[in-house]
């Protein structure tokens, strides 16, 4: 287990793991069709942070990028198809986090808070532009600095 996850509890460090899953989702189906430039970006930052995050995020994302895809296909599943529907369930419970990331150590908490803003705007830049202007869509630009997560700072 991370040790900055000691303090918590399960359904707390379930929500840690789950949360960067829960964000791919919100931006790669914020216009309502999951593009698969977007997932497969979404599965890209995973491998890709098992060796490259933040010095304290390392371990964490070696433990979410095991299955990550399969885990995000699953997720996707189990939340409404429309937007519409779909979109206030993820707000919601990735508004969880502020009752969580309170609890770990500062430079944790401001670390992960950066990586899922930083895993949010990859994503939303994955498909559509011209020449890396306009990339982010109104919808996906609505959400993208999630809001609805507080910085720990």
């Amino acid at each position: 287990m991370i040790a900055e996850f000691e303090i918590l509890n399960e359904e707390e460090r379930e929500l840690m793991f789950k949360a960067p899953i829960l964000v791919s989702i919100l931006i790669a189906g914020a216009d309502n069709k999951f593009e698969k430039s977007e997932l497969k970006k979404a599965v890209t930052i995973s491998q890709n942070r098992k060796n490259a995050a933040r010095e304290g995020l390392i371990e964490f994302y070696q433990m979410l990028s095991e299955g990550f895809e399969d885990k995000l296909m699953v997720t996707i599943q189990n939340y409404p198809i429309e937007a519409k529907d779909r979109t206030p369930l993820l707000v919601e419970e990735l508004a969880g986090l502020n009752a969580v990331l309170p609890k770990l150590e500062k430079v944790f908490a401001i670390e992960y808070y950066e990586s899922i803003r930083d895993i949010a705007k990859k994503i939303a830049s994955a498909s559509g532009g011209v020449l890396g202007y306009m990339a982010i869509g109104f919808e996906e630009s609505k959400l993208v600095d999630l809001h609805m997560v507080n910085n720990p700072a």
